[in-house]
């Protein structure tokens, strides 16, 4: 069970169940179209410093090991729990005092992104790898920081009776913000060049685009009121120093987490299940180029068949999470994520062909939103403490961020040492230790421990 599906069992026990109308009506809900938004400005910049950017490196001439090497400009994914109880108790000059404690961090943070992508713009991978590498750490670094903010927005300013409706959409529109800035960069970049622009000045103005469409959620924000419960939190904290609700926020999540029964082993199995995703995806872009297909095959088939397998993966998950035990989903979820690396060994020996592309993109994005889906009520069902709930999912989403950021950074040098066949193969069997972590975990009781998931 997800935890917006569990957000409504309580209330569907006591009440009759909404008519089809009524169930669809809450998505029209003022709150709920501010969070739909919100979700677009999310997903908006994570491929900007991710595929993306990584297909106008490779078009540059950049090698593969360099490139595989920029999955470390992910860190601030990874690290932003830091910072995430400052978010929440510090107040940003002149934006707090004018739009409030949530929305003056969510203007702040939208503004800064539009810069970085703005001076992200302006670099050249053939020419200054390391400018670009800066450029795109200091776009994820806005990114995560709006990431913290919106997540606590939604929480915060949706009842309860719309909150799931809110998960929804803020999920349906950051795929849709991805989108846009992966198949719609690169359809436009290829716009530019057509009409005479030389390459990099095609992904300059791509990229200038794509901060333009930042505003979007800026202007979100400003339209939105501040939630009532941000609004009570500032008054109970008010006379209380901002050191001092800082270190109440980050102590408290993690001293109360860490006295957990094999609370060890369990942040491990959270930095590796991903992991065989993370591994191969970051070769996905630079694979699909070097086998031959063009630019407009990658943004049509990758970002746009697989938008469509990822969502429908995502509704599989939910039912397989309804359906069955969460330590059983997980199971079914890890070892379909793993085995789908081998659409892209078959791929590899098929050669330029839209079709198989197409079925492997949908395979693979298919299998891995299903264990995207379980492991996020993992997740959530780890955030056991109310009080810590923000601050502890943060670190757990930082923490999976790990195998995407840190582990996969080698991946470019695997793939160039042993070619594209068996690097899919090795991606299958760098998923053999979170299984592992699994089974103790399972042997263990950890998951009967863990109950079901809290909202």
């Amino acid at each position: 069970m997800t935890a917006p599906e569990s957000a409504s069992v309580s209330p569907e026990k006591a009440t009759p169940a909404p008519s089809w109308r009524e169930a669809w009506a809450v998505y029209l809900q003022p709150r709920v179209l501010i969070v739909l938004m919100l979700g677009f400005s999310s997903g908006l910049p994570l491929a900007l410093s991710g595929s993306t950017l990584l297909v106008w490196m490779r078009e540059s001439g950049v090698d593969l090991g360099t490139i595989g090497l920029f999955a470390l400009v992910g860190t601030p994914y990874t690290l932003k729990f830091i910072w995430a109880p400052l978010v929440d108790a510090l107040h940003v000059p002149i934006f707090t005092r004018a739009f409030g404690r949530r929305r003056g961090w969510l203007v702040f943070s939208q503004l800064l992104l539009i810069g970085a992508i703005l001076l992200l713009a302006l670099t050249d991978p053939a020419r200054s790898p390391l400018f670009v590498a800066l450029g795109a750490l200091l776009v994820a670094t806005m990114s995560s920081t709006q990431d913290i903010v919106v997540d606590a927005f939604r929480v915060e300013s949706l009842p309860e009776s719309e909150q799931a409706a809110g998960m929804a959409s803020y999920v349906a529109a950051y795929r849709i913000g991805m989108l846009v800035s992966t198949a719609g960069v690169l359809f436009l970049v290829s716009a530019f060049e057509d009409t005479g622009i030389g390459r990099n000045s095609a992904w300059m103005w791509g990229y200038v685009a794509m901060a333009a469409l930042v505003l979007i959620g800026t202007l979100t924000a400003l339209a939105a009121t501040e939630p009532e419960q941000s609004v009570r939190a500032e008054a109970k904290t008010r006379g209380e120093a901002a050191f001092s609700r800082v270190m109440h926020a980050a102590i408290g999540a993690f001293s109360e987490f860490l006295a957990r029964k094999y609370a060890w082993i369990a942040l491990a199995f959270v930095v590796l299940f991903k992991f065989t995703d993370a591994f191969s995806g970051t070769m996905t872009a630079p694979f699909v180029i070097d086998l031959g297909f063009t630019r407009n095959d990658y943004a049509a088939i990758v970002k746009g068949v697989g938008l469509i397998a990822t969502l429908i993966g995502g509704f599989a998950g939910g039912y397989l999470a309804r359906r069955y035990s969460l330590v059983a989903s997980l199971w079914i979820g890890g070892v379909l994520q793993a085995i789908s690396n081998l659409v892209f060994a078959w791929l590899a020996y098929v050669g330029v062909n839209q079709w198989a592309l197409a079925v492997a993109i949908s395979a693979e994005n298919f299998t891995g939103a299903i264990g995207t889906v379980i492991f996020v009520a993992y997740l959530s069902a780890l955030c056991q403490n109310p009080l810590h709930t923000a601050t502890q999912y943060a670190l757990l989403t930082a923490l999976a961020a790990v195998g995407r950021t840190y582990l996969s950074s080698g991946a470019g040098f695997v793939a160039e040492t042993t070619g594209w066949p068996l690097f899919f193969v090795i991606s299958v069997a760098v998923a053999v230790p979170s299984l592992i972590l699994l089974a103790w975990l399972q042997r263990r009781g950890h998951f009967e421990a863990v109950g079901p998931v809290k909202v």
